[in-house]
């Protein structure tokens, strides 16, 4: 946010008090004395601080920090100009005016100030237009002329700005689009930019301009069909256009924060421009409804928010005694309501029976919230208000009955396989054996997972191997776990498949054999080294420790092993494949990253003198130190550094889209999540529960110093359900979740 900006936010509260301390608060991040500030926000008449604030709160970070307070205040106060004169003003919400007339930009195109500009060249045009519809169809027929601007494939670049369009005398239909939309709202028209990404026939892309009147209308930039709307060359092939697809939909911008983005064939990455799928209103027929039936449209709003929610919803006929005679019979309609994507007109909608009673269920987090409703009315609204937060102590409940469900779900699921001792992912299958040991400590048993080494020979070697590893380690207390590899390939302890079948391995041992999911530790020799090396950065999250013994690294970093306790054992004549120089190496390389990591790397290196491949037993000490290390599900520092294999989540961060060697460190103190380093990731996801921090106050999520988030995170159904069920790991639960777009 730029200095002036921010100030300028600050004052918005502060004006209306000269004595009021905010001041110290504007003039700590201002270069500029109270004087200039108290004139920039003088400039702004008081009914129109309103309009500022909607800018600065949902204007994009990156104009925070580079447009003026010169550029916002002039930009203010010829658009309240520009609504207040025109005749139709008072046929227009003030949230059309906030969302489409106020707004500087419609895309990412170059930042102009033309507000002041097109107002003088475009008012006189319009003067007598006596509504929106009959103004933006006169500046579409005469706009283009005046300013000398023409569609053409040589345009300078398809996403320019209105005079970057007026420089060059040619535009692509998105810079037509772009200048129509600012000359509408200069003369206080509600407009918008819209596009589909390709025609459902793959032919190519197109931009065009919606304006409100009563209701929204289209009409092509510089294609003006007289002084009529909603015709034009492309609405055949717009009727084809798929909804629910970033592809083929139809897109309006939304300045307003949505959930979804514009697709932008200019700029296919980029996720800063917001839009609502408008796909709907241009695939649809009109709509004639039948004889005897009326439509009731129903939608699903967050409790105090108002925002819009995707919810299914059923419709059944009301039974002749209770709720539940109404579920023997089949839904009648059956749909999902619209969220913030859509259109705000669009709803979901069905056409019943007149006169008749029905029973409508939507389903929120996997509850269900029943209304009653009675199709008298020719048009019906059936609004579902669902409750914001669920509080701490339900959270807990509801993750505790989450769990029982699943631990009875996966018991009944893995019986056979447990029995039989074979794990299966796809293609691959491994048999595993394994003892119980000792007595079970308060919490649950620990888990050692062995791994037996061989690598790539024959099977019988491999299997010989299997063998021996049963019997190389004592484990007084605890569940120990030989598995044989599925191949027998070099790598085949850290080939793709062995993440899955070992998250498997843990998942079932806690549910038969009532495993501490915090004591959950990895051990492996030579080629099971070789493993060790390999999956404890990558699965971190899973164990309590990890002990290598005489592996080799190959790629594999240790840069994810920031939370997890790590021993390295190898013998210091072991040569082959330089395993020793290598364990030597990284000794040192945790020592320096324990050093500039206060708490992190807990680690333990030992190069056993006069020691070859095999150490004689001498290795057998890692297992009491990683005995005393107990997983930390929720530490306050995360480095993740992806391998090839990658993963979706890692302690309680989690992208969509993993990507090989990306590396994010982030790190929390009190209610502030800070993003130190992202590289390789454009969108994350934070989870979060009462344990971290307080749900109930807002949470910031910060980088680079600058403020990404600022809210209160509700704690959710879904999110319990959701981090359960990706990991089936009782201590991965969390409530809350904020997927973030980071600043690159």
């Amino acid at each position: 946010m730029s200095i002036l900006s921010l100030a300028l936010c600050v004052a918005l509260q502060a004006a209306q008090d000269p004595t009021s301390d905010r001041w110290s608060s504007i003039l700590e991040y201002s270069g500029d004395n109270r004087e200039q500030l108290e004139e920039a926000i003088g400039r702004i008449e008081g009914a129109q601080l309103e309009g500022l604030e909607f800018l600065l709160n949902n204007m994009s970070a990156d104009d925070l920090t580079s447009l003026s307070a010169d550029f916002l205040v002039e930009h203010v106060s010829y658009a309240y100009r520009a609504w207040r004169e025109a005749p139709w003003s008072s046929d227009i919400p003030a949230d059309y005016f906030f969302e489409n007339v106020l707004p500087y930009a419609s895309i990412n195109e170059r930042r102009d100030a033309w507000r002041a500009d097109f107002y003088k060249r475009f008012k006189p045009l319009v003067q007598n237009a006596s509504s929106p519809s009959e103004a933006a169809a006169i500046l579409n027929q005469k706009m283009f002329d005046m300013v000398n601007v023409r569609y053409s494939t040589e345009r300078p670049k398809a996403d320019q700005s209105p005079y970057e369009s007026m420089e060059a005398g040619l535009a692509s239909c998105t810079g037509l689009s772009v200048l129509l939309i600012d000359a509408c709202r200069a003369v206080g028209v509600p407009a918008r930019f819209v596009g589909v990404p390709s025609w459902s026939d793959d032919s190519g892309n197109h931009s065009w301009v919606e304006i409100w009147d009563d209701g929204w209308h289209f009409t092509g930039a510089a294609e003006p069909t007289g002084s009529e709307l909603d015709k034009a060359w492309f609405s055949g092939r717009a009727s084809n256009a798929r909804a629910n697809s970033e592809k083929y939909g139809i897109f309006a911008v939304s300045f307003v924060k949505t959930s979804q983005r514009l697709p932008m064939v200019w700029k296919p990455d980029a996720d800063d421009v917001y839009a609502v799928d408008v796909t709907h209103r241009y695939t649809v027929a009109p709509e004639i409804i039948p004889d005897g039936f009326v439509r009731v449209r129903f939608q699903a709003l967050t409790l105090g928010t108002g925002g819009r929610l995707a919810l299914p919803v059923s419709v059944r006929p009301a039974g002749p005694r209770s709720v539940l005679d109404s579920y023997k019979t089949e839904a009648l309609f059956e749909g999902v309501t619209k969220d913030e994507r859509f259109d705000a007109n669009d709803y979901l909608a069905a056409y019943l029976p007149k006169d008749e009673s029905f029973i409508v269920t939507a389903i929120v987090d996997g509850t269900h919230v029943i209304a009653r409703v009675s199709t008298r009315e020719p048009e019906q609204l059936v609004r579902f208000e669902i409750p914001k937060l669920v509080d701490a102590a339900e959270a807990k409940l509801i993750a505790e009955e989450s769990w029982a469900a699943h631990e009875a779900q996966l018991r009944e699921q893995q019986m056979t396989e447990m029995a039989a001792q074979v794990l299966t992912d796809g293609e691959h299958a491994m048999p595993f054996w394994y003892s119980v040991n000792g007595k079970k400590p308060r919490g649950g048993r620990s888990l050692w997972i062995s791994m037996h080494g061989g690598g790539g020979a024959p099977a019988d070697v491999n299997d010989q191997q299997w063998e021996n590893q049963k019997k190389l380690y004592d484990i007084p207390e605890g569940v120990y776990v030989v598995p044989r590899a599925p191949t027998n390939t070099w790598n085949m302890w850290h080939a793709p498949h062995i993440d899955s079948l070992f998250d498997l391995l843990i998942q079932n041992m806690i549910v038969f054999e009532d495993v501490n999911p915090n004591r959950v530790y990895l051990i492996g020799y030579s080629a099971g080294g070789d493993g060790v090396y390999q999956l404890a950065p990558r699965m971190a999250d899973r164990f309590a420790a990890a002990g290598m013994m005489a592996g080799h690294p190959n790629d594999a970093r240790p840069d994810s092993l920031r939370n997890l306790a790590f021993t390295l054992h190898v013998g210091g004549d072991d040569v082959a494949y330089d395993r020793n120089r290598v364990a030597a190496d990284w000794k040192s390389e945790l020592a320096e990253l324990g050093k500039a990591d206060t708490g992190g790397y807990d680690h333990w290196a030992e190069i056993h003198v006069g020691k070859g491949h095999w150490m004689e037993g001498e290795d057998a000490a890692a297992l009491p130190w990683m005995a005393k290390r107990i997983r930390n599900t929720r530490p306050k520092r995360v480095v993740w550094l992806q391998s090839s294999r990658t993963h979706k989540r890692f302690y309680w961060l989690a992208v969509a889209k993993p990507a090989a060697q990306s590396r994010v460190v982030v790190e929390r103190d009190g209610q502030d999540i800070r993003i130190v380093e992202a590289t390789g990731v454009d969108r994350l996801s934070i989870r979060l529960d009462d344990s971290m921090l307080d749900l109930d106050q807002p949470v910031r999520v910060i980088q680079g110093g600058k403020v990404l988030f600022k809210d209160i995170l509700p704690r959710r159904r879904s999110v319990i359900e959701k981090t359960l069920e990706e990991r089936g790991d009782p201590d991965g639960i969390y409530c809350a979740e904020l997927t973030i777009e980071l600043d690159g």
